[in-house]
């Protein structure tokens, strides 16, 4: 019998229940089982780019890479249609994953992506202009969506100061997933997608320092914010920036408060008024100076930073409890 021809049967009732079965085991986290089971309905039914989809999602599951290549790289070739199919799309994040630059430009242009550069090129996909977006850290853990740039379709550079419970830090790269799981809006019109990190593409060298700034007035905060970004690194008040969300509103479409002013926030469930992580605004206009501030810089320009911050106005400044924190 010959099994690859891409003539579309109904799949049989055995590899129905051994697929279904796997789907369950994979949200109960028994990744092993489940691929017992992939693996039997794909030598049930071969010749269905289904049975090398679902390979493939179980090993980008278990991060897997080469063979999350291997298998979606079989689903593809039994594609029914030219373009679009989310197959692409796993390829893809598989490739980015190895680093396997030409067969990422292929899978994003067969998905249905413009990739500047030649179609050939052996280089990172770079250019694609695909804008901010959000990302959530550590999603299976204790989860923090924080913002960035999107370098392609399957990596994002951090651009927030992440909290030191993510593990993460300002300035790294970060692989995730192609479905957005929620989205942040803002009053100005535009909405971000928010994707679900899948692991660590590339560190940051750049260590994250948390300080206690008396700052009298916004503009002071802001001064510190701009003087981080003018030394090519970032400060970011953690007592504005931060919100504590359940997973049901973080997964949801939620307003965001990047580049906006005051608002009431039904769904935030930090304390207002409280600097810090636990806190998220004050009530009304009412400026609280203590300030829990987050900074990325190097060890040897960190206090640098803060006493110059301090010099251009000793009156309205203050530091204090600088700590080394991931």
């Amino acid at each position: 019998m010959k099994i690859f021809g891409k003539v579309r049967h109904r799949p049989s009732a055995s590899w129905r229940q051994a697929t279904d079965r796997a789907f369950t085991l994979i949200g109960d986290g028994r990744y092993e089982d489940a691929g017992a089971l992939l693996t039997r309905a794909a030598d049930l039914e071969p010749w269905l780019s289904e049975s090398w989809f679902n390979l493939a999602l179980l090993h980008k599951f278990r991060h897997d890479w080469e063979q999350a290549r291997a298998a979606g790289l079989r689903a593809v070739a039994l594609l029914d249609k030219e373009s679009g199919a989310p197959d692409w799309w796993n390829v893809g994040i598989a490739a980015t994953a190895l680093q396997d630059w030409p067969l990422a430009r292929r899978a994003w242009q067969a998905y249905g992506l413009k990739v500047p550069g030649a179609a050939a090129g052996t280089g990172e996909p770079a250019g694609m202009e695909l804008g901010s977006a959000a990302v959530r850290l550590s999603p299976e853990g204790e989860a923090e969506v924080v913002w960035g740039r999107r370098l392609d379709p399957a990596r994002i550079e951090v651009l927030s100061i992440p909290l030191p419970s993510s593990g993460r830090r300002w300035g790294e790269v970060v692989l995730h997933d192609g479905v957005p799981n929620g989205e942040r809006t803002t009053t100005a019109g535009p909405s971000y997608p928010v994707f679900d990190e899948i692991e660590l593409w590339a560190p940051s060298p750049v260590p994250t320092w948390v300080v206690l700034l008396e700052a009298a007035t916004e503009a002071d905060r802001d001064a510190l914010e701009q003087l981080a970004a003018e030394a090519g690194f970032a400060a970011e008040d953690w007592s504005s920036s931060v919100r504590l969300l359940c997973r049901a509103c973080s997964e949801s479409t939620m307003p965001s408060a990047e580049g906006e002013g005051e608002h009431s926030d039904p769904h935030d469930h930090s304390e207002p008024g409280h600097p810090g992580p636990l806190g998220h605004r004050s009530p009304g206009e009412l400026w609280v100076p203590e300030r829990e501030c987050g900074l990325a810089a190097p060890a040897g320009l960190v206090r640098g930073l803060l006493d110059g911050w301090v010099a251009d106005s000793p009156d309205s400044r203050e530091w204090r409890d600088l700590e080394e924190v991931c």
